[in-house]
């Protein structure tokens, strides 16, 4: 008879452990072709977590935008893509984070006649239901084609003004903003901000056709509660242009002009726009306004119902348009926040603003730092305060009042500011902060 032997080989470090389950290994598939069959939707809560944590963060925005919801994925995109990712900045989304920085770069390196706008137009479904703040701190102009050759019997201020004409213009925001439903806050500023050795004035260009076409672009933007065009070198013929636009915005709460060119006519159209909107917020810091376009803010302030705060802080309204506003005051029930730093001011305005302090049960802060009040500004000021309890911050630096004087207001302002502390103390507030 033949016998035969066999022997069974087995490993030892095999163990039913080590083999995947079937759901794994049908997770794994799914993460592998996701781009090409993204099935998140159909899966168990459980299941889905699983798979957006495998997911990578190159995958196109055309498969991700709309499918995947979880906030630890565009955490993880965010963090690989920014050193710096401050969420409370974005209603705490990551995934707003994202979209509006990722669209916020896209236009800060647009370079019209080169871009091709379709980068911009069909990054807009995608991005739309997420975007509501947009801060872009730069436009870029066109390429120049160099012409000089072409025309060297001109000169080269002559040459660089009609070439600056034809080549300064911006990207034309219109097709995007108003694409956006939920966009609320816009904050624009024209210029380069790393030109390095070709600094050109012309990069800081602020158009017409820039104008009108951005004008244009936030009429129609009807959910836009703030809107800051600052460092942009407008003027008045430009602020014209924008305010007749805004006067009947259903929405602006809030207008940050600082650091601009505009002077009395356009403050003009600014003291009609305040009158004639719901505006609550204006601020003209660091422009060209005198006193004649102060008047005119004036005037719009008597008849304001809205406005809160007026910051016209750096500019030349003296004593002629702090009057007028002074004056304005007397009958205004709602600014409650009013800066005139550095405007030249001195005695006389501060003889009318003793009577608003002691009539006015509105205002809370009022900043007089760099002017020239003087003693008797000073001196008029505290009698104005006598019977006031509601202004809680008057300041006076550099504003030539003696410092007895100085003391004794501030002592006014503190106990002021103390009482309403413990009224809010006693009685907090009810409302959503």
């Amino acid at each position: 008879p033949f016998y035969i032997r066999r022997c069974v080989t087995e490993d030892p470090s095999w163990s039913l452990v080590t083999v995947p389950h079937l759901t794994e290994l049908c997770l794994q598939h799914i993460v592998h072709n996701f781009e090409k069959n993204p099935i998140l939707n159909y899966l168990l809560p459980e299941h889905q977590r699983k798979v957006v944590d495998r997911l990578s963060t190159s995958l196109p925005l055309s498969v991700t935008a709309n499918i995947v919801s979880h906030e630890d994925y565009w955490k993880r995109r965010c963090m690989e893509r920014w050193q710096v990712c401050d969420v409370s900045n974005y209603g705490d989304s990551w995934k707003r984070m994202f979209f509006e920085r990722h669209l916020e770069n896209i236009l800060k390196f647009f370079i019209p006649n080169t871009t091709d706008p379709k980068e911009v137009l069909e990054l807009i479904p995608l991005c739309k239901d997420y975007v509501r703040k947009l801060e872009i701190d730069q436009f870029l102009p066109p390429l120049r084609v160099d012409q000089k050759e072409e025309s060297n019997d001109l000169p080269d201020t002559e040459d660089d003004a009609e070439l600056d004409e034809v080549y300064r213009h911006h990207y034309d925001l219109k097709n995007l903003i108003t694409a956006l439903p939920h966009l609320e806050e816009l904050h624009l500023t024209y210029g380069v901000k790393s030109c390095g050795m070709n600094f050109e004035w012309s990069l800081f260009n602020f158009t017409e056709l820039d104008c009108s076409n951005l004008a244009a672009a936030v009429k129609k933007c009807r959910n836009l509660k703030v809107f800051k065009l600052t460092r942009s070198k407008v003027d008045d013929d430009k602020i014209k242009i924008l305010a007749r636009n805004l006067l009947d915005h259903p929405c602006l709460l809030e207008l940050d002009l600082s650091h601009n060119l505009i002077r009395d006519n356009g403050a003009q159209a600014l003291g009609k726009l305040i009158s004639h909107s719901r505006i609550e917020t204006l601020d003209l810091c660091n422009n060209q306004i005198c006193h004649l376009g102060a008047q005119a803010l004036a005037q719009g302030l008597a008849e304001s119902s809205t406005l809160t705060s007026l910051n016209l802080r750096l500019n030349f309204v003296e004593d002629r348009g702090g009057e007028a506003i002074g004056h304005a005051l007397l009958t205004n029930t709602s600014l409650k926040f009013l800066h005139l730093g550095s405007n030249n001011l001195s005695e006389p305005t501060a003889a009318v603003f003793s009577q608003v302090l002691a009539q006015n049960t509105t205002l809370t802060s009022i900043n007089f730092s760099c002017n020239h009040l003087g003693l008797d500004g000073g001196k008029q000021l505290l009698e104005g305060l006598a019977n006031n309890k509601t202004l809680t911050e008057l300041d006076l630096r550099h504003a030539e009042v003696e410092q007895e004087t100085g003391f004794l207001i501030h002592e006014i302002v503190w106990a002021n500011w103390e009482a309403v502390r413990l009224g809010s103390l006693q009685h907090p507030t009810t409302e959503p902060l």
